[in-house]
């Protein structure tokens, strides 16, 4: 094994047998002592920040940034692998044998005789044989994990149910459902009730969002980006004119804002 940085060389650093060692060897006894103590557990905070971060460099369009980050990701994954192994749970080459696995078995128009005329016909297709692989017990929408984030949640499971057409005929249809919503939003008695009208009408726009195939959480990570870009600019035009933001009526505020969005298209 080597021992020092300059033992490798290019190509050795561009293969995957090496990466699955350096891993090894920072868990070894002489190793890291940071990744020698984490558990699956407590690398679960770090898988999250990998997948925001990888998301952030697409938002960013930042493909350096993109290669970097998914080697990181790919870190988070190597080291549950080599957890795994040690406790003799599993290996990664169990990992990737189910995962070749799934894609064969799920692109039979692929590797097999079937045949699809588009992408949608594909994502069915993909649903149905998921399916096929589930016990009698088991949901269609067990497969969501609630504890991702719950906008991109709520599409998930609406993704799931319409795949057995679970579903609203048109889109004018959810429109209309919205309108239901925030009527009833008005209406509520209550804390609790406003909260469940709430909750009704984001997962009411994300089956909107769904329909229109926009990825809602994209669309409201943009949103934020905007909202923080504009802001900004209004503070920058605060200050280059020496006003006080905090003194600023609502009028004022909102024309600089107006002026934010035409400036930062």
């Amino acid at each position: 094994m080597k021992h020092n940085r300059d033992d490798y060389s290019k190509e050795e650093l561009g293969k995957f047998e090496t990466f699955k060692n350096i891993v090894k060897r920072l868990r070894s006894t002489d190793g890291c002592p940071w990744d020698k103590k984490q558990t699956h557990g407590s690398l679960r905070q770090y898988l999250l920040e990998e997948c925001y971060e990888v998301l952030q460099a697409i938002d960013d369009n930042n493909l350096d940034d993109l290669c970097e980050e998914l080697g990181d990701l790919w870190l988070q994954i190597m080291l549950h692998a080599q957890i795994a192994s040690e406790s003799g749970e599993f290996e990664i080459e169990d990992i990737l044998c189910k995962i070749n696995t799934k894609l064969i078995n799920r692109h039979p128009h692929v590797f097999g005789s079937e045949k699809v005329n588009d992408a949608e016909q594909v994502t069915a297709n993909w649903e149905e044989l998921k399916g096929k692989e589930k016990t009698g017990t088991d949901s269609i929408l067990s497969g969501v994990p609630l504890e991702m984030p719950a906008l991109a949640a709520s599409q998930s499971l609406q993704r799931r149910a319409a795949s057995v057409g679970f579903d609203w005929e048109k889109l004018d249809d959810i429109i209309d459902k919205l309108t239901e919503e925030i009527n009833e939003l008005r209406n509520a008695s209550d804390i609790n009730e406003q909260e469940n009208e709430f909750g009704d009408i984001l997962f009411t726009l994300s089956n909107i969002a769904r329909r229109m195939d926009i990825e809602l959480e994209t669309a409201l990570r943009r949103a934020n980006k905007r909202f923080v870009k504009r802001f900004n600019y209004i503070e920058c035009v605060c200050q280059g004119k020496g006003l006080d933001l905090n003194k600023l009526t609502l009028k004022e505020m909102d024309a600089l804002w107006q002026e934010a969005k035409f400036n930062l298209k």
